[in-house]
């Protein structure tokens, strides 16, 4: 990639995702209540629930917090009901952008989200408008420096579909949704340390913004991420900087 390794747009969004920290426990508390009404509050039945507990427990937000939330969701206790969903648009250039919500008022959430497309360049899209661009899958980053053969010997033997590595290194496992919890327990079993691990929408292909559209791309970007009833921002944009 010019401008950027994958690596240093990996640890970007990373970073920048980090400085945004305070949001993040109000936003694992509403995948918590979804998870949990949609599913049940059994972990051992609800794979989803168990992604949303593990990601309550790497932002080391208490157990309490995690327990009301699933009290809540499933009538044990009285809470605000949640609903999710899915919005699709572009960004500067014509970029792919969905934009996952849970909320409780969705005319307030359609306006906010709109505002935040359109500030600097976009616009919002139709259903179906761009997730035909996307596949939802699992995804795990290794940094560079891992054996790529030992990590695929190891995906392909649990139900990993797709294993790459770029020219800086980095190895991007993928796996269909219900082999993910399988993949990543056979990944921390081996003691393979992933940097991330998470179920995502992943672009068939990528573009790349420099300049000033890199700069509008990733303030559509920062503005959707801002709202509270954001959870995940998927977008098919390298921004190089």
């Amino acid at each position: 990639m010019a401008g950027h390794s994958k690596w240093a747009n990996i640890q970007h969004r990373k970073n920048r995702q980090d400085e945004k920290r305070g949001k993040v426990w109000t936003k694992i508390i509403r995948e918590v209540s979804v998870a949990a009404r949609v599913g049940g509050g059994d972990v051992a039945t609800n794979p989803r629930l168990r992604l949303a507990i593990e990601k309550a427990a790497d932002a080391n937000m208490p157990k309490d917090n995690v327990q009301r939330a699933i009290a809540k969701a499933t009538g044990e206790a009285e809470g605000v009901n949640y609903e999710e969903i899915r919005y699709e648009g572009y960004g500067v250039g014509g970029a792919a952008v969905i934009i996952d919500c849970m909320t409780d008022n969705k005319v307030r959430t359609v306006a906010e989200v709109r505002h935040a497309l359109t500030k600097h360049g976009g616009n919002l899209g139709t259903d179906g408008s761009v997730s035909f661009m996307f596949k939802h899958c699992g995804q795990f980053i290794f940094a560079p420096g891992h054996s790529e053969d030992a990590i695929m010997e190891l995906a392909l033997e649990n139900g990993g579909d797709d294993v790459v590595t770029s020219e800086d290194g980095v190895i991007e496992v993928t796996c269909p949704v219900p082999e993910f919890h399988t993949l990543k327990t056979a990944f921390e079993s081996a003691g393979m340390a992933f940097e991330n691990a998470e179920l995502t929408m992943k672009p068939a292909s990528e573009t790349e913004l420099d300049g000033d559209d890199a700069v509008r791309m990733q303030k559509i970007i920062d503005m959707l991420e801002d709202l509270d009833d954001v959870q995940q921002v998927y977008t098919n944009v390298i921004i190089n900087e």
